[in-house]
């Protein structure tokens, strides 16, 4: 049940959108002078016709008050200044996916940016062979390193000490990083120049089976639209800044170099692979607000991610959610004791959000059905009962074995 995926620049005049005869719906990405504004998604019988007062009606629905915002934002708030934008490395950390890793690669090589104030650094993790390594070598400007320790917070900590870049950014091997990705990195810059980490808006770089839809239905890995910028304090969130996961997600984020070697890097026993591959980015976002650091959220700083095809994968990833998340949350109430009340009170919380899911999916009135739910809710009680110690005991095997 394939949606066609289409781009709508809203100060255009609007197409007339037809609907495939293979396709059950669309998605609309709007955009507004190049920058998104709004993602919506619709079903729609196949060869089904958009006119584009269709189309206008549910723009308006969907973006008439961020146009209207945003109209007022040009008008009002003078552009901040780009010429002192750091020098950046971006990251690429692969395992054996030169397929995801290419398209990736050319996405980066084609936006336009002088090449002294840009580098890609692709760190191959714990390869099975020399297909990455062969893959970079024939591309001009992009730069490998080997991490052959396997673990996916080895390889960013691996980028951490080859990046020559003051900031560094991480994308995964599966995103393309859309055109004005760098342009959005810089404004938020320019806007929060004390600002130690940065996350942008992930959207959905194709919708071709039932789990892609499925997902991106629930909300996939968006934050929203709204520039947002999270400091010590978030007005209206007690649990603030204990539920990381609003932060944004660790395909799409960018640090201050300097910040993260300060606070030590990324947590070696959190994203480890199959046995725990989560927890990483939440435990670092945490980090930083803790740390007494800016983090800020840029719309305009947009990837696209290729989720899981399957519905059996599209299920364990849920599973490994709940399994990070509870891995990061019993990891920090080790690590910082004034917290552990907010991390009690936020481990309540999950609990009684995920039963009220659980509750609206056997009545039907949630998107997911119930083996989606209790696959995340299994892997957070998996994670709560001893999964952040039995993976320090896992790491450090590891490093004495390549050590």
């Amino acid at each position: 049940m394939p949606y066609s995926i289409i781009q709508i620049e809203v100060t255009q005049p609007l197409p007339t959108v037809s609907v495939s005869e293979t396709d059950t719906g669309i998605a609309l990405i709007l955009r507004r002078k190049d920058k998104p504004i709004g993602f919506l998604m619709q079903a729609l019988p196949a060869k089904s016709v958009l006119t584009p007062e269709d189309l206008a009606e549910l723009i308006a629905k969907e973006v008439g008050k961020k146009l209207l915002e945003e109209s007022l934002r040009e008008e009002l708030i003078t552009p901040a200044s780009l010429t002192d934008f750091p020098s950046l490395t971006v990251a690429i950390c692969t395992k054996d996916r030169t397929d995801n890793l290419a398209r990736c690669l050319q996405s980066l090589l084609n936006l336009q940016t002088p090449a002294s104030k840009l580098e890609i650094l692709v760190v191959d993790n714990a390869p099975s062979d020399e297909r990455t390594k062969e893959l970079v070598a024939s591309l001009p400007g992009v730069r490998y390193v080997r991490e052959v320790k396997p673990g996916l917070d080895f390889a960013r900590n691996c980028a951490l000490q080859s990046a020559t870049g003051e900031l560094l950014a991480f994308v995964d091997d599966d995103v393309v990083v859309d055109r004005k990705w760098l342009d959005g990195l810089m404004e938020a810059w320019g806007e929060n120049p004390d600002a130690a980490a940065f996350t942008g808006l992930v959207l959905p770089y194709e919708l071709a089976t039932d789990a892609q839809i499925l997902f991106e239905q629930k909300g996939g890995f968006r934050r929203g639209f709204e520039k947002i910028r999270y400091g010590q304090v978030l007005p209206g969130n007690s649990l603030h800044p204990c539920g990381a996961g609003i932060f944004g997600a660790g395909c799409n984020m960018a640090f201050r170099r300097d910040i993260l070697l300060k606070i030590g890097g990324f947590d070696d026993a959190l994203d480890t692979g199959a046995p725990l591959p989560g927890g990483g980015d939440l435990d670092i976002f945490y980090r930083v607000i803790r740390a007494g650091y800016p983090l800020v959220y840029e719309p305009q700083y947009l990837v696209f991610h290729q989720h899981r095809r399957e519905y059996e994968k599209l299920r364990r990833q849920y599973w490994t959610w709940g399994l990070g998340f509870m891995a990061f949350v019993v990891k920090s109430y080790q690590s910082d004791p004034p917290q552990r009340s907010q991390l009690r009170r936020l481990i309540w919380w999950w609990l009684k959000d995920q039963l009220k899911q659980f509750r609206d999916s056997l009545s039907g009135r949630h998107v997911l059905p119930p083996t989606m739910i209790l696959a995340e809710f299994w892997g957070g009680v998996v994670g709560f009962f001893g999964e952040y110690p039995r993976s320090l005991k896992r790491i450090e095997q590891i490093r004495r074995q390549f050590s």
